[in-house]
């Protein structure tokens, strides 16, 4: 088996979140990085795949050059190895990423065969996008199962488990396949100080890929604050802002 599992570095969820001053972006000074939830159950469970069929594992991730640190500590886990497409730490839309995030796959199966399992999370836990995952199956033209609370690799193929509610849907993805995965999903073991000096070995191959011309622009971030509802649009360009923001007023959120 071979696993790939894409990880995003993101703020701690827990910390106070403050807009820079111009009202597009997070600033990030005084809070601290992880990854999320969600992808933290994706390192596990590639991990555990990968300790039953015997296999390599690899993490990447897209972002600056401190991500570096959120690849050590999934390898500090159990990932074999890493690849971190290196940016100037401005944030990448998801059309961006995922196309970035196909180069970078292409390339690693040329060298060494492909990826049987791709595990994202469900969404990140800072823009929340819930695409990056699928736009990636769409871009490689292989099957995808999101949302999931339950993934078992058979051999040829995948047994995934999404939660309705009132029980569970089950798929099964002949491989290789790409699945989104949730929180809820195993019980993510912390890494040891044997794993920590483990992983300062282990390889991470960097590049920085080119930043396609964005077709998504960030008008204006908001948090809310104070009683009641206030909310700030996040929008798809100037054009389009002032006939969302309309609508958004017609139905009462605005």
């Amino acid at each position: 088996m071979k696993v790939l599992v894409c990880v995003k570095r993101v703020p701690f969820t827990g910390g106070k979140m403050v807009l820079a001053r111009d009202q597009r972006s997070l600033e990030t000074k005084h809070l601290g990085f992880t990854i999320s939830p969600h992808e933290e159950c994706g390192v596990e469970e590639a991990v555990r795949i990968i300790e039953a069929n015997p296999g390599e594992s690899v993490v990447l991730t897209l972002g600056p050059p401190e991500a570096v640190e959120q690849l050590k500590d999934a390898m500090a886990l159990g990932i074999d190895r890493a690849i971190h497409l290196q940016t100037d730490g401005h944030e990448w839309d998801g059309e961006a990423t995922a196309g970035a995030i196909v180069e970078a796959i292409h390339a690693d199966e040329s060298a060494s065969g492909p990826f049987d399992l791709i595990f994202f999370g469900n969404e990140s836990a800072d823009a929340g996008g819930f695409q990056v995952g699928l736009r990636v199956a769409y871009a490689l033209g292989r099957p995808c199962a999101t949302g999931l609370k339950g993934v078992k690799a058979n051999g040829s193929s995948a047994r995934c488990e999404q939660d309705t509610g009132s029980g569970r849907d089950v798929y099964v993805l002949p491989l290789p396949a790409v699945v989104t995965v949730r929180e809820g999903l195993n019980l993510p073991r912390y890494p040891s100080v044997p794993g920590r000096l483990r992983a300062a070995r282990k390889p991470v191959a960097a590049s920085s890929p080119a930043r396609p011309e964005s077709r998504l622009q960030l008008v204006e971030l908001g948090v809310p604050g104070g009683s009641g509802r206030q909310t700030k649009l996040l929008g798809s360009g100037p054009a389009a802002a002032p006939a969302v923001v309309e609508m958004l007023r017609d139905i009462g959120i605005l």
